[in-house]
């Protein structure tokens, strides 16, 4: 049975495209991204991907779709009990692996190459990606472990203060083997900033 027909058959073609997209990515970047190259290295047609994802558009959508939804898994994976610094620690550690191993998708996903109006799958699955972080911050200002305030703006410096940790190591500008270090500095000082004012 030939590769084409065992996709199509097991209905799997979409998850191929996405899967090899994501491998695109990585090696090449945006640019490099085609859905007829995808149709070759799939070892399908070169009409079949556009029943899956109408253009290249469609397709980086996807790849954001697919992005925030394993982020999601990757943060509820990280929820741990303790404190609110302890538990901002380990999910900042979880958030720094999946952006120092996929940075590529990161950026498709945080830097609006998906459609700028992603519509409500992409709005559920960005929610539900920052559930645990938010749950977090809103549990730590229950127990008076955080500052009063809306919990997005007050998560947002902490993410992109993450974010620009993982660029600088996923660069090489920063070892990664002085990660932990850097993490623990980034958390206490995020602390400092995060706790209630007397």
């Amino acid at each position: 049975m030939s590769f084409r027909s065992r996709s199509y058959h097991h209905g799997d073609l979409r998850a191929t495209l996405l899967q090899r997209a994501e491998v695109t990515l990585r090696e090449s970047g945006v640019d490099g991204l085609s859905l007829r190259q995808l149709a070759r290295d799939a070892g399908v047609s070169h009409a079949a991907p556009s029943r899956h994802f109408r253009d290249k558009q469609a397709l980086l959508d996807a790849l954001a779709l697919s992005g925030f939804e394993r982020l999601a898994e990757v943060y509820q994976g990280a929820a741990v009990a303790g404190t609110f610094a302890e538990r901002l620690h380990a999910i900042a550690r979880a958030y720094l692996t999946f952006a120092i191993e996929n940075p590529e998708l990161l950026a498709v996903m945080f830097a609006r190459k998906h459609s700028p109006d992603p519509g409500a799958e992409m709005a559920a699955a960005v929610a539900k990606a920052f559930a645990v972080p938010m749950a977090a911050i809103a549990e730590g200002q229950a127990r008076g472990e955080v500052a009063a305030g809306d919990p997005m703006r007050i998560g947002m410096p902490a993410v992109a203060a993450l974010q620009g940790l993982a660029t600088f190591v996923g660069s090489g500008f920063v070892a990664a083997e002085n990660l932990d270090e850097l993490l623990a500095d980034t958390i206490g000082q995020l602390m400092v900033g995060l706790r209630p004012r007397d």
